[in-house]
């Protein structure tokens, strides 16, 4: 039998310090290759960490709740000397390695350790981006097959049965009568949804019952259910709570919180921020918007103006490419490339990943990487490689209902642009007065880059394909 203690590894590029948020396994457990046995809370995300050994825990070493130093031992593993096995022989720091090939230690010994292992190091994935022991980058999604309209003799048999508690539905009896479908509970009104719908219901925490249905049917779409989940989290405050006893709250600062706090400071007493704004006539956008939804090549996709906001980033960032570049004492970079940062916020704090060369995708594509960006930075799965390389930001501030704002740059980029909410308006038309859809879109730019005219064209290039998309077309 061999004892090894598990260092805390450096999951990202210079990390020096995480929390231990939740552990996985308790002594006596049995732990299996790339198990995952701990949840830990970095400055960047929360990151699962899986075994590089086979064996049985001893000892955990460190509570929840305590930041620890990369390299410091957190687990200790007992493995069987066996041939084959990760740990045949007693293993010494040179000796060591993590089990993906190619991989790098991250962090080194303990002193005092009988066998340390070496951290987890990186990967190659699929995709070619060097990832975490059991966290291999997604591979590419597959091809979502086209959903018919369903006739209306038949309209429900397709249909997944109601989520628990409620018991799934009969088949369809031969000669057609659709299966019973389980009432709202609220309402009385059937739930129609089509089943990855459900499951996307299911994933956000949606209630389906509480979903007002848009479909041509009388059925739930991807977008009913995503406004829900988007509109939950922006109003979750709403109820009032009860006042707490004590009369004080005290949080430590840690984590993202500690992270974000570091890097806003950094950016608003560096670099000399300059902010300009334009009220824009956004109805031919979401015009645009409702021709993509009833779009086959865009079934199953969702649709929604952070899309065209983003395209017109794109379209305006090659028409003024200073604005997508970075400051250095000695000189100015200008990327040729665009690795384009959502502003995220999430229960663990505001995240900024990003869509890496956005600028070579399709609106499918970009469309498609956007929302995968969201879920992931919803449920807390970013991970550091995702937040790293960015080089313009979008901050959608319309989802909380706001109009506009002055927001921070991202360290280390030159240019953030906000979009407002997009509501209707009073609007001059052609001298006459009509309800319009409107939205204000604002940014913030590092004035030591780009003068005051720059800022100017790139906003104004941002707002005219929000008031007239067609210009992507170009």
């Amino acid at each position: 039998m061999t004892e090894i203690r598990f260092p805390l590894p450096d999951v990202g590029e210079g990390l020096t310090e995480a929390e231990i948020v939740q552990w996985r396994v308790a002594p006596g457990d049995a732990i299996a290759l790339d198990q995952v046995f701990v949840e830990i809370e970095t400055a960047k995300s929360l990151v699962e960490l899986p075994s590089a050994f086979e064996g049985v825990v001893t000892e955990l070493l460190v509570g929840e709740g305590t930041t620890v130093d990369v390299g410091t031992p957190i687990l200790v593993i007992q493995t069987a000397d066996a041939a084959g096995s990760p740990a045949a022989s007693a293993p010494t720091s040179e000796q060591v390695a993590a089990p993906a090939a190619g991989a790098q230690p991250a962090a080194p010994p303990a002193a005092a350790a009988p066998a340390t292992v070496a951290s987890h190091a990186s990967a190659p994935s699929e995709g070619g981006g060097a990832v975490l022991v059991g966290h291999g980058a997604s591979g590419p999604s597959g091809t979502r097959r086209r959903q018919r309209h369903p006739s209306p003799g038949g309209a429900h048999e397709h249909l997944a049965p109601t989520p628990p508690p409620a018991p799934a539905a009969a088949s369809a009896p031969a000669g057609g009568t659709p299966a019973p479908v389980a009432p709202r509970p609220d309402s009385g009104v059937p739930v129609i949804a089509k089943p990855p719908i459900r499951k996307l219901a299911k994933d956000l925490g949606v209630d389906l019952s509480r979903v007002a249905p848009t479909g041509p049917i009388g059925d739930i779409t991807r977008d009913d259910v995503i406004r829900e989940a988007s509109q939950a989290s922006v109003f979750r405050n709403i109820q009032t709570p009860e006042a707490p006893s004590d009369r004080e709250t005290r949080i430590p600062v840690k984590g993202v919180r500690k992270a974000i706090a570091a890097a806003m400071v950094q950016s608003a007493y560096s670099a000399p921020h300059v902010s300009v704004f334009v009220d824009v006539d956004a109805t031919r956008t979401m015009e645009y918007l409702k021709r993509l939804k009833a779009s086959p090549d865009y079934a199953g996709v969702r649709i929604s103006p952070l899309l065209i906001m983003a395209k017109a980033m794109l379209w305006a960032v090659r028409r003024n490419p200073t604005v997508n570049a970075q400051w250095t004492d000695d000189e100015i970079i200008v990327k040729h490339f665009v690795n384009l940062g959502i502003a995220a916020a999430t229960p663990r704090g505001l995240i900024v990943p990003n869509v890496k060369n956005a600028q070579d995708m399709s609106m499918v594509e970009l469309a498609t990487a956007l929302e995968q960006l969201t879920l992931t930075a919803r449920e807390g799965k970013t991970q550091p490689a995702e937040m790293q390389g960015g080089t313009i930001t979008i901050t959608n501030i319309g989802v909380f209902g706001m109009d506009t704002g002055t927001p921070i740059l991202n360290p280390g980029e030159v240019g953030i642009v906000a979009l407002g909410t997009i509501k209707q308006k009073p609007w001059v038309v052609d001298g006459e007065v009509r309800p319009r859809f409107v939205t204000t879109i604002g940014g913030s730019f590092d004035h030591r880059v780009v003068d005051g005219d720059v800022v100017s064209r790139f906003v104004a290039d941002v707002a005219s394909i929000i008031e007239e998309p067609a210009l992507l077309l170009e």
